[in-house]
């Protein structure tokens, strides 16, 4: 009995390992474009991280570069004060 040409023997396998590793395997074409797109999301963390990094360690040179900077910073974040100061906080109501 002569098989034609796309049934053979070869064929049925190379459909058969496809369609299992297509659908059925563990990384199948889905988990792999979950796996894909979650490593483009960290990759885009990742450069906002970095970006974020840089402008902190700039602030943070800039602060310790003088006692002025320092001063200001204290006051305008915390609140500090001297000890012959009043701070008045006034909150705006919308």
């Amino acid at each position: 009995m002569k098989i034609p040409k796309l049934l053979n023997k070869y064929w049925i396998s190379v459909i058969v390992l496809f369609v299992l590793l297509a659908f059925v395997d563990q990384y199948n074409f889905r988990a792999h474009y979950k796996l894909m797109k979650e490593l483009r999301d960290l990759k885009n963390q990742k450069a906002f991280f970095l970006e974020e990094i840089e402008q902190d360690s700039t602030a943070f040179h800039n602060l310790f570069e003088s006692d002025d900077n320092l001063e200001k910073f204290a006051r305008e974040k915390y609140k500090m004060k001297k000890p012959n100061e009043d701070i008045f906080i006034i909150i705006e109501e919308e």
